[in-house]
């Protein structure tokens, strides 16, 4: 179960704190067990400074705790406080990667059957979308609706979700895609064959928790070859 500990503190050093905790950083690379550190300052109080870092376990916290780096590192911190700091230590119960659900949930309406729904809740107006198959980037909703459109009138397919990363507003999803060819696809008859591809997605979310920008990486190329489109130059 992840772990997350709160240090709050008093201080009016905020700069040498910074600097401190970069020396330690540097310090423990290779050692450290904790995977993620934030430090807000408090905007009714300037004063007012709390670090959240996180481990991925109890246990892990402690193993940081006892480094000999984190100990020095300690004590100087209290140094540079008004008042002795004091420690919050959580058990993290629910931990809900909002914009990454958002993104899993992209992949599943696109590829549900019947009726494409409104994908307003989904994608911004605004849309920019970065697809190297097209010859141009297209821009708002409604293109990305009718690029939706014309996979959906082609194919009968499903997304494997096989991992996400997120940091700040994107999130990468590499996935895998699977399909039985309906109809026609860039000029070519349907086939009726099932086919395959790879790819990854960067999303880029807005204040809204909307999918405002899209660039793709996929293998279109070995998707043409499986429906048959490169038999005459390989022969």
């Amino acid at each position: 179960m992840t772990f997350v500990q709160l240090i709050d503190c008093r201080t009016s050093r905020i700069d040498e704190m910074n600097r401190l905790m970069d020396q330690w950083v540097e310090q423990t690379k290779g050692k450290r067990t904790a995977t993620h550190a934030v430090v807000g300052k408090d905007r009714s109080d300037a004063s007012h400074v709390i670090e959240i870092v996180e481990f991925p376990s109890y246990e892990e916290a402690m193993r940081n705790s006892n480094l000999p780096e984190t100990d020095l590192i300690f004590r100087e911190l209290v140094a540079l406080c008004d008042e002795m700091p004091t420690f919050t230590d959580l058990d993290v119960v629910r931990d809900e990667p909002l914009y990454a659900a958002q993104a899993r949930r992209f992949f599943d309406t696109v590829a549900i059957r019947g009726p494409l729904p409104p994908l307003n809740d989904l994608i911004a107006e605004h849309y920019h979308d970065h697809d190297p198959a097209n010859e141009q980037d297209q821009l708002g909703l409604d293109n990305m609706r009718r690029e939706i459109d014309m996979w959906r009138g082609a194919f009968d397919f499903t997304f494997t979700i096989e991992d996400q990363i997120t940091q700040a507003d994107r999130v990468c999803t590499r996935w895998s895609w699977y399909g039985i060819q309906t109809g026609e696809f860039m000029g070519l008859p349907n086939t009726g064959r099932q086919v395959s591809m790879t790819g990854t997605t960067v999303f880029r979310f807005d204040h809204d928790g909307k999918i405002c920008e899209a660039w793709w990486q996929y293998d279109r190329l070995g998707l043409l070859g499986q429906l048959g489109a490169l038999d005459e130059l390989e022969k």
